[in-house]
């Protein structure tokens, strides 16, 4: 289970995702640089001729070669979300994952809608199989939010079918089939007008997104609403720690009214929240928050986290190759994975947690900020090759 936004703006957009995998499970992010193309690129599964590739972020299962959300350096960035349809995916045979789509199209786009012909040329030809999960046979078919300095696009799949609408202002996508008879382009077997819904599993409750949905679509409208005046980054990332309450923990702010774990699953789904929590099932394992500018001079920006957001430093970095090296190290995740597990068995560590992450990502970002005013790539530089130390410290009085 996952959630993405994106909002766009006059200056450029802003994207988020929160990638939500089995708890532990280790996710790296790393920079990866250009590719020339020639040979065959080894997916999961399958082996592709290999197009080369743009440099890119990416976010990532260790085990796995896809990713669950990046940006690559012509400032596309894509996430997808698992969908419950009418198609069985256990029935497909090995073929692409939707975390291989998301990495193939960053790798090989320039715009969004370059990664919507991308993504649907792949799905048309390779479809989608195989176990997304290590521990156990989990195939499933995915959603994708597609976004670029201008606009972006929604695309729902199921098996090789697919249904793509455009996204002008923002928008958010959960785990369910959301459009209806709002796309404008599908593959040849969705009739013209036909309501994509009707690929919706109908035993798959929609509830285990739709409270998820009602947040993060919130964090859309009030973007779209203020037109980026008071809007931005960190907005994206209160949202990306709402624990059922309301947004909180925007970096630089106090934390003081933190929004408590939830303590479980109720029967109408309310303990399965933006940042998850769902116990020896599914956590929020890793998170980004994207700038992307319509300036082509402009630096890209984007701020990720390893773990559970709201036990966790969203560090600033820069794509697609300016980031720490620890943070594509497993054992810089199981240090927040510890944290996660601490606040889950006793809520009111929390408060601890924060007091101790809050201040060290608010010199972060400041840190970070005055690097990109300056303009100069030794001043980032000279941010990269340190950021890193004020999170060790933290860590290591926490305990970890």
């Amino acid at each position: 289970m996952c959630d993405t936004l994106c909002v766009v703006g006059a200056t450029g957009t802003l994207f988020a995702k929160n990638s939500d995998r089995p708890p532990d499970e280790v996710q790296i992010v790393e920079g990866l640089a250009r590719r020339v193309a020639g040979g065959t690129v080894d997916t999961q599964y399958l082996s592709l001729p290999d197009a080369g590739a743009h440099a890119l972020l990416v976010s990532r299962p260790a085990w796995l070669w896809g990713a669950e959300h990046g940006v690559n350096e012509h400032r596309v960035a894509i996430g997808n979300e698992k969908v419950w349809t009418i198609d069985d995916a256990k029935r497909a045979p090995p073929a692409l994952l939707g975390m291989d789509l998301v990495r193939l199209a960053l790798e090989r786009a320039r715009t969004a809608d370059e990664a919507l012909e991308q993504l649907t040329d792949l799905l048309g030809k390779h479809g989608q199989g195989g176990s997304g999960e290590l521990d156990h046979d989990e195939p499933y078919f995915s959603s994708f939010l597609i976004a670029d300095p201008r606009g972006g696009w929604i695309v729902e799949t199921s098996g090789r079918t697919w249904a793509a609408k455009p996204v002008t202002e923002g928008a958010a996508i959960s785990n369910r089939i959301s459009l209806g008879t709002d796309w404008t382009r599908a593959s040849a077997d969705v009739a013209p007008g036909r309501d994509f819904q009707d690929w919706r599993d109908p035993k798959a409750p929609t509830a285990i997104a739709d409270l998820r949905l009602d947040a993060t679509r919130a964090c859309v409208s009030s973007g779209v609403a203020t037109a980026g005046d008071g809007f931005g980054p960190r907005e994206l990332v209160a949202t990306m720690r709402h624990h059922g309450d309301t947004a909180w923990g925007a970096p630089g702010r106090e934390s003081a009214d933190l929004s408590p774990v939830p303590a479980g699953v109720d029967n109408d789904w309310n303990g399965i929240t933006v940042c998850m929590h769902l116990r020896d099932y599914q956590a929020t394992t890793a998170s980004m928050v994207a700038e992307l500018p319509a300036d082509p001079d402009a630096t890209l920006r984007a701020w990720v986290a390893l773990g559970s957001p709201c036990a966790s430093v969203y560090v600033p970095v820069f794509p697609p190759l300016g980031v720490p090296p620890e943070l594509g190290r497993p054992e810089s995740w199981l240090r927040f994975a510890a944290l996660r597990d601490r606040v889950e068995a006793v809520p009111e560590a929390l408060a601890v947690v924060r007091g101790q992450l809050d201040g060290v990502e608010a010199e972060l970002w400041d840190r970070a900020d005055r690097a990109h005013q300056t303009g100069s790539s030794a001043a980032i530089e000279d941010y990269l090759s340190s950021a890193w130390d004020p999170i060790d410290a933290a860590l290591r009085t926490l305990g970890g």
